[in-house]
């Protein structure tokens, strides 16, 4: 058996998940409440260590599905966080990931379990650690994916008014949209199919439902995809 590694540092690897969800009006994230010591009772990120049959990407699969009961999120890795002392207990590397899930998806149970609460950008408390960098860039990162591609859609139900959407990308940008350019830009893009049904809780009227076409999106080359709105 080899021994060259064996005057090499031991360190741990975690992995931290920050959760988006969308509530129609603001953009929001999911903490838990620490329950154990350094920093217990100080809101958090969740995550968990890396387990020795594990991929960075499954270990954070795992913590998302043990908080929200969820399965198949879309799921992006956000940047590697090891400066030495982002731990006071143990020299610990993490591996940031963010995930986009509709709010009304997540089991509340599970979240209730770990204390956990969703708080809007504009609202939510300190985190420990160096939680609060993390999302920082997260959603920077998110930003300027959303730009580039449509990404955003996991953060609404599967069928949608063109209102819903710009309110989304508004949250997501935190910017007010002109609604004219907006429908336009979207349209353009050809990524969404208008169905026949109505939303009808905004008005007499109505307003169309829509939904995005992943095959039509798939099928078709994406390089010049940019909202530019």
């Amino acid at each position: 058996m080899t021994t060259n590694y064996q005057d090499q540092t031991r360190m741990l690897v975690a992995v931290d998940c920050i959760i988006f969800g969308f509530d129609n009006e603001e953009l929001k994230l999911l903490l838990i409440k620490r329950n154990f010591e350094p920093e217990k009772g100080k809101w958090s990120l969740m995550g968990g260590f890396l387990q020795e049959e594990e991929t960075s990407a499954e270990a954070a699969n795992r913590v998302l599905h043990s908080l929200t009961g969820l399965q198949d999120v879309y799921m992006e890795q956000v940047r590697t966080f090891s400066h030495p002392e982002r731990d006071p207990v143990e020299r610990t590397i993490s591996i940031a990931y963010y995930a986009l899930i509709n709010i009304e998806d997540h089991n509340q149970e599970l979240s209730k379990k770990h204390s956990a609460e969703w708080f809007s950008l504009s609202n939510a408390p300190q985190l420990i650690f160096d939680h609060g960098d993390m999302v920082t860039t997260a959603i920077n990162l998110l930003r300027y994916k959303t730009s580039v591609q449509p990404i955003g859609f996991e953060l609404l139900p599967e069928k949608f008014t063109m209102r819903q959407l710009q309110k989304l990308y508004e949250a997501i940008l935190d910017q007010e949209l002109d609604k004219r350019n907006f429908v336009k830009k979207i349209n353009q893009l050809d990524v969404l199919t208008k169905l026949e049904e109505k939303d009808m809780t905004s008005s007499k009227k109505g307003s169309y439902l829509y939904q995005f076409d992943k095959e039509k999106y798939a099928s078709e080359s994406r390089g010049d995809f940019s909202l530019n709105i």
